[in-house]
């Protein structure tokens, strides 16, 4: 017996102002089924979860449409429901994964306290009983030392984790259908694997619905019955996982599908999705023009591994005191960093992968002494930094320079663009004077993708990827030789993630740079890296040439890591 539907959304078309932002969108979710919903940042994915749930900023205009839900074998429409009946469904049947536990949860209230507190409003449990409730739900989700984590605060407990007490706190009630918006956006893909196999668990298990929202396609391979793919607001597409993976016919999913790094060969640049909606020629053939040759790539490597080492780290040591008390006694240390050698050779890009924890930021901020070393050498063309004094390293930063995971984080808010870049110019005395280091800046911000008449705009006006590329674009501006990348890509868009990525292989190309480049996106350190190190737990557990490390890794934790990696299998 086929199943009814749970959810119908029928023409729906919302605007901000004059900018229509959903149009005319269809869909539907039946009973026990899990539906992908896949776009860019910006195509109207979450936009529509909130107009589901009731929670649309009130600047939202609902021009359009109706969306249908099956309530207690009644048909509801949820656009027509008055403020005090919607909440009642929601978190009761209807319940949402936000894509930041973080700014989700709540900083100042214990992760158990805030499960119970919606356990007591809507299943009307007492205190005692709600905490007894709580904790069975943290080990139905798999959090380790549920009774602990009740009494946590969220900043005390790892992404995964807290991923996890989301999860909890969503389907405390039994709802019948889960939202997912972004659930693994930013996580390690150990952790996103875990969660994914998580929620596909719980969804068997109580046969919940769900919508889950991503960008990336390979998530959506491991999780979904059928797939939307939405762009500007419209859906351009829609059909069974399988079906729609092996014969994709919009230019636009054809590009969402390529545009994650191959595994199992590489490419000279990563195509994105602005290629596949211009192309005139087959995506297959199209691909195989882009293919590097094993020959080509061992060419390539045995240049690069005959060039002088840049970067020479000799049992590098990062420990950060764990202190007690009153008086606040050392008890310990926390050894971030562990007794770890490796080289970087010129005109290499090293990557450096783990799982959040592993020490990997810890390194990178230790070589270029943002975080001071415990002990160990870390020498840049032969000079030790490590013993260097406040000014002499002042004046080596000019060569090292750091891209930063979050942009917006990393620039000020309150300062244009243009001045955040032509700044480290002024502080460095690079170029003669202002006239020429804005005519500079506006030279690097054109290498990088943007516009000169972006000069005068601030951080808040620019999209997640505009953003990266301004502080690509800093880090430009001291005329570097080597650049840490850190964690660069890893919450952006995979076309915008392809566009960035393609940037700074160009920009390694043009300028001969060096990069240390940190994730925890596999796939992507193969696509950028000549070599490899794998840490875990502040040491190194393997190094050596990417290629010989996903073919044959050496390590259990190394091949557990590249088996985590999402994949397309149909």
């Amino acid at each position: 017996m086929e199943s009814q539907s749970l959810l119908e959304i029928k023409n729906l078309s919302i605007s901000f102002g004059a900018q229509k932002t959903i149009k005319n969108l269809s869909y539907s979710l039946k009973e026990g089924e899990v539906l992908g919903v896949v776009g860019e940042s910006g195509s109207g994915k979450s936009l529509t979860s909130l107009s589901i749930i009731g929670l649309l900023h009130p600047s939202a205009k609902i021009d359009s449409g109706e969306i249908l839900f099956r309530h207690k074998q009644k048909t509801v429409s949820l656009l027509s429901l008055k403020e005090d009946e919607i909440r009642k469904l929601r978190g009761n049947d209807i319940a949402m994964i936000f894509q930041e536990p973080m700014t989700s949860l709540n900083p100042v209230i214990k992760c158990g306290e805030q499960v119970a507190e919606a356990l007591r409003l809507h299943k009307k449990l007492n205190k005692q009983d709600a905490r007894a409730r709580t904790i069975e739900l943290f080990k139905e989700v798999q959090l380790p030392r549920p009774e602990q984590i009740y009494d946590t605060y969220p900043h005390q407990i790892s992404g995964g984790q807290k991923q996890r007490v989301m999860i909890a706190m969503a389907i405390s009630c039994e709802p019948k259908l889960l939202i997912a918006d972004e659930p693994t956006t930013a996580l390690d893909v150990t952790v996103q694997k875990t969660i994914l196999e998580l929620i596909k668990s719980l969804q068997k298990k109580r046969n919940m619905s769900v919508i889950f929202i991503t960008h990336d396609l390979g998530v959506v391979a491991e999780i979904a019955d059928h797939v939307v793919v939405m762009k500007n607001g419209e859906k351009v597409e829609s059909g069974s996982t399988k079906e729609l993976f092996q014969h994709a016919k919009h230019p636009y999913t054809k590009g969402l599908l390529a545009c994650r790094p191959p595994i199992d060969f590489r490419l000279t640049k990563l195509p994105t999705v602005q290629d596949f909606l211009t192309l005139d020629q087959p995506v297959e053939s199209y691909i195989n023009s882009l293919k590097v040759s094993k020959a080509e790539q061992k060419k390539t490597l045995d240049a690069v591994l005959q060039q002088d080492k840049i970067i020479e780290v000799s049992n590098l040591n990062t420990h950060f005191p764990i202190q007690k008390g009153i008086f606040r006694k050392t008890v310990g240390f926390v050894k971030a960093v562990n007794n770890v050698s490796f080289d970087v050779r010129k005109g290499e890009t090293l990557g450096l992968v783990g799982e959040s924890g592993c020490g990997k930021t810890t390194l990178g901020r230790s070589i270029l002494r943002l975080i001071e070393p415990t002990s160990g050498s870390v020498k840049y063309n032969g000079e030790e930094l490590v013993t260097l004094g406040a000014e002499a390293m002042r004046q080596k930063r000019r060569d090292l320079q750091i891209i930063f995971q979050d942009p917006y984080s990393s620039l000020n808010p309150r300062m244009k663009v243009g001045k955040a870049i032509l700044e480290p110019m002024q502080v460095h005395k690079i170029e003669a004077n202002n006239t020429i280091r804005k005519e500079k800046v506006i030279d690097l911000m054109e290498t990088v993708g943007l516009k000169a008449e972006q000069f005068d705009r601030y951080p808040h006006e620019f999209s997640g990827g505009q953003r990266q590329r301004v502080c690509i674009a800093r880090a430009l501006a001291m005329n570097p030789k080597f650049i840490i990348c850190d964690e660069s890509v890893s919450a952006l868009d995979v076309s915008v993630q392809a566009q960035v990525l393609n940037l700074l292989n160009e920009l390694k190309t043009k300028f001969s740079f060096t990069y240390i480049f940190i994730s925890h996106d596999l796939s992507v350190v193969k696509y950028m890296s000549d070599r490899m190190v794998v840490m875990k737990e502040g040491q190194i557990e393997e190094m050596g040439i990417v290629e010989d490390i996903y073919l044959n890794p050496q390590s259990e934790y190394t091949q557990w890591l590249i088996e985590a990696i999402p994949k397309i299998r149909f």
